[in-house]
């Protein structure tokens, strides 16, 4: 065999997978330099608490492009990162729960329980981390298995109600400049009538 001849199937996308790991986790260790260094600012829970938000929407976002993307380019290795993208978006949720839990509001768990049913931004963020748990439990072959295709894909199609209730989150939690989350909720929309266009062509 030609020693210069490509690699081929999955043993040319090796790197795929360990490079997106490292580069979702690349912002994280920024973040924990920040924190030690004390370089972030007068409020650096709230500061700490919007970059893991955004890290999490940004990760769940891109796992949702990978179908899209094989629809308009006719590509296929983003769904070789989906699952990854999405467990990735799922960690940094749960790192933003838990700061939020945990430093913010130091396990108070009465006050937290009044700012789930009073404030509307944490009740839709929190409805949105609550979707995702199940889809991270289920994410194993071994799940797909167990649950059956059928009721796997009923199950994870409750990824497109927890991003979109992000995307609620993210706008709802921004006061004055709305450009950055209406930039993702308006995405999330393509991607959604992307799919459409595909499941509208397929029927006809």
């Amino acid at each position: 065999m030609d020693a210069r001849a490509k690699p081929s199937g999955k043993a040319g996308y090796a790197w795929l997978k360990p490079g997106v790991l490292v580069g979702a986790l690349v912002p994280l260790g920024v973040l924990g330099q920040s924190i030690v260094r004390g370089t972030l600012g007068a409020d650096p829970i709230a500061i700490v608490l919007n970059k893991l938000g955004l890290l999490a929407l940004i990760l769940l976002v891109a796992s949702l492009a990978a179908t899209p993307i094989r629809t308009v380019f006719g590509v296929n290795w983003p769904l070789r990162i989906r699952k990854l993208l999405g467990l990735l978006a799922f960690f940094y949720a749960a790192l933003h729960f838990l700061v939020y839990v945990v430093v913010d509001q130091g396990l108070a768990f009465s006050a937290i329980a009044r700012d789930v049913l009073d404030r509307k931004f944490i009740t839709v963020g929190f409805a949105a981390f609550c979707l995702l748990v199940p889809l991270a439990v289920t994410s194993t072959s071994k799940m797909l298995k167990r649950l059956g295709a059928k009721r796997w894909g009923r199950l994870h199609s409750l990824v497109y109600l927890a991003s979109t209730l992000a995307c609620v989150h993210f706008v709802w939690r921004v006061k004055k400049d709305l450009s950055q989350p209406l930039l993702y909720a308006g995405v999330l929309v393509l991607l959604f009538a992307v799919r459409a266009w595909k499941r509208v062509r397929q029927a006809a």
